[in-house]
């Protein structure tokens, strides 16, 4: 595995009974952050966990939390998620029609800010908010449900992007989400990803990772 790739496990796939739990074992496996998937019910189907679970686990573990909002209207909702320990908050483009604000309410908190796409959204929307982005989530499945299969094409994008950052010297990092194994992974690494998600293979140990 490159050095330089990061691993944020999704706490989505831990067992819920014992979270504090499931941090050591990403601690201890190779874990850089911690993906914290947030699932509004609207803009994905499924309902998963929100700031009081953020809150309660956050003394368990000093790694960084990503908290990935699946959510309509970010805006509304990211100052309590800054409250409740996040450390890294990315939000999907298809969920505001003010992404340029979340970005400066993120980062005016003091943290990092990531923007998200869905498989089939073009990196063209994200165009004008590349310079300002910390982190460029690229949804290697649709998202909302995990144990899905990578989606191919979506490989291309984590190329193009890996192209605009060395081109344009952008400081992004670009990370994936989404069927990621040993099987994918060495596909999206060596297309450019920095940071890799892992969530049903992580916990499974199927995701081999010092290998």
């Amino acid at each position: 595995m490159k050095k330089d790739v990061l691993l944020s496990p999704s706490l989505l796939s831990a067992d819920f009974s014992n979270l504090g739990a499931a941090l050591r074992t990403i601690e201890l496996n190779g874990g850089s952050l911690v993906h914290i998937d947030v699932m509004d019910g609207h803009f994905v189907p499924p309902v998963s966990y929100g700031q009081p679970v953020i809150e309660s686990v956050r003394p368990c573990t000093e790694l960084p939390f990503d908290v990935h909002l699946m959510v309509e209207r970010p805006e509304s909702s990211i100052p309590s998620f800054i409250a409740a320990g996040a450390d890294y908050i990315t939000f999907h483009l298809e969920a505001t029609a003010h992404a340029d604000r979340c970005l400066q309410m993120i980062h005016e908190a003091g943290k990092k800010a990531g923007i998200a796409l869905c498989p089939a959204t073009p990196l063209s929307a994200a165009e004008h908010l590349l310079p300002f982005a910390d982190i460029v989530l690229v949804m290697t499945v649709n998202p909302g449900w995990g144990g899905q299969k990578l989606i191919p094409y979506t490989i291309e994008k984590v190329s193009q992007l890996a192209d605009i950052q060395r081109e344009k010297g952008f400081k992004y990092l670009i990370s994936v989400d989404g069927g990621i194994n040993a099987e994918t992974l060495p596909a999206v690494v060596q297309a450019g990803t920095n940071i890799v998600v892992s969530g049903s293979a992580f916990f499974k140990g199927n995701l081999n990772w010092e290998k």
